[in-house]
């Protein structure tokens, strides 16, 4: 499902219990100097991301000082986040001229312990290649380096390398619990494009060699992914960017079953195995 880019004045883009992604939550916070926001979520755990901006985040009385260095945009540094137990109350104050903040989660109930990742701390992959139209990398916030110290979610921000291109590809999905082939993990995106006139496709298959659904993707589109294979795309010319969210049902570690008729891609993708293996 395509939700549109739209004035959500802080309240959840993706609230807890969606009969869409009931595994994930998702909001996008905007503050303005000295502007404080708090929230809870009563069986998730979430994850605080300044899209730009910089943020001190308190949670259940756990300080974490000046969140994020980004400025104009996506593209302007290396992400931050902090990572909020399940129920816990946290609070963000906005330290710069503005803050635009991603707020990811995931159902879990299992109340762990708070901690930040800085931009040190981020675990980077780069793969595919131009010749393939596949060029990307991606920056896990919450990925392999947190395992062990979050329940379900994931958090990573993925970046088309060059202009125009595809993501997502050999096409796959995670929408069914049948290990060890699939994992079920709910997922929602959050794109930016470069500059940001720009836009891109969505696709939706649900079924292999059926035909499917397609949404027109544009600056500040979220895109729910409840089931199917869901490769997206960029307009050549422009750069896209997207804030991607999972949550798992009964694991973290995402198995994705790639689409049949296009697995066999797999091996002609440079480093896409290496891909794979991150998203535990």
């Amino acid at each position: 499902m395509h939700i549109p880019p739209f004035d959500n004045a802080n309240a959840p883009i993706v609230d807890a219990d969606d009969p869409r992604v009931p595994l994930n939550y998702f909001n996008i916070v905007k503050l303005k100097s000295g502007e404080a926001f708090e929230y809870q979520v009563p069986g998730y755990e979430t994850c605080i991301v300044p899209a730009t901006g910089t943020v001190d985040v308190d949670v259940e009385g756990v300080g974490f000082a000046a969140l994020g260095s980004r400025g104009i945009d996506v593209w302007d540094g290396e992400p931050e986040g902090v990572y909020v137990p399940s129920g816990a109350k946290a609070r963000m104050v906005c330290q710069s001229d503005s803050a635009e903040v991603f707020v990811a989660g995931a159902r879990y109930d299992t109340v762990l312990e708070p901690f930040d990742v800085r931009a040190d701390g981020i675990d980077f992959v780069q793969y595919g290649s131009d010749d393939t139209k596949t060029h990307r990398k991606i920056k896990h916030i919450l990925g392999q380096k947190q395992h062990d110290k979050v329940g379900r979610l994931l958090v990573s921000e993925l970046y088309t390398v060059g202009q125009g291109g595809w993501s997502g590809f050999p096409s796959h999905k995670h929408d069914t619990d049948r290990l060890p082939d699939e994992t079920r993990h709910d997922e929602t995106y959050n794109f930016r494009f470069r500059p940001n006139h720009g836009s891109g496709l969505q696709m939706l298959q649900r079924v292999d060699n059926e035909p499917g659904d397609a949404y027109h993707i544009v600056d500040g589109s979220t895109i729910l992914i409840d089931n199917g294979y869901h490769p997206c795309c960029a307009l050549p010319g422009y750069e896209m960017y997207y804030f991607t969210i999972l949550g798992g049902l009964s694991q973290r570690s995402l198995v994705q079953f790639f689409q049949p008729t296009h697995a066999n891609q797999v091996e002609t993708i440079p480093g896409i195995k290496d891909m794979v293996a991150k998203f535990k």
